[in-house]
């Protein structure tokens, strides 16, 4: 990984940084409050945790409010990856597809393990000058460990004209 990223992960990973991202960028993120679990060079975790603001009516977290920490999960390496870039690389969701496997109650951890992957796509995508997709899969487990739920999130990297 390159400097950036380093200056990205301690920034990002700033608790007050993080909250003020969240709340001008992703406000129903910031409400949700989701947190980093970890963010390395190798794999992103994103928690949420069942609450008034995060429930449905069958009293476990609500599929949207999985689905944003999932995605979160897998953004995070790209939002590293393209984190003061020159030329810039804009990022963009492209497909998304969700299973669920059990009733998702208490803290859901949601980790994405392939942020070497989405820096390898980043760069090719500045290195030949064509839009990247690279599929990102997220599994979100309980504190027993169980899997609740799984995404994947097709994201696609395009390097900006100078």
């Amino acid at each position: 990984m390159n400097a950036q990223y380093s200056q990205f992960k301690k920034q990002i990973t700033n608790p007050v940084a993080f909250r003020w991202f969240l709340f001008t960028q992703l406000p129903s993120a910031f409400f949700a409050r989701l947190r980093i679990a970890a963010l390395d060079d190798a794999k992103a975790v994103i928690s949420v945790k069942l609450s008034w603001f995060t429930k449905n009516p069958f009293r476990s977290v609500y599929f949207a409010i999985l689905a944003m920490a999932a995605e979160l999960s897998t953004g995070l390496a790209g939002f590293g990856a393209i984190y003061r870039r020159s030329p810039a690389v804009s990022m963009l969701v492209t497909g998304t597809e969700g299973k669920f496997y059990k009733k998702a109650t208490g803290k859901i951890l949601f980790t994405c393990s392939e942020v070497t992957a989405v820096h390898a796509a980043v760069e090719e995508a500045v290195a030949t000058g064509n839009p990247v997709t690279i599929v990102c899969h997220s599994v979100g487990t309980n504190s027993e460990g169980v899997v609740v739920a799984a995404f994947w999130f097709t994201w696609s990297f395009k390097a900006k004209n100078k």
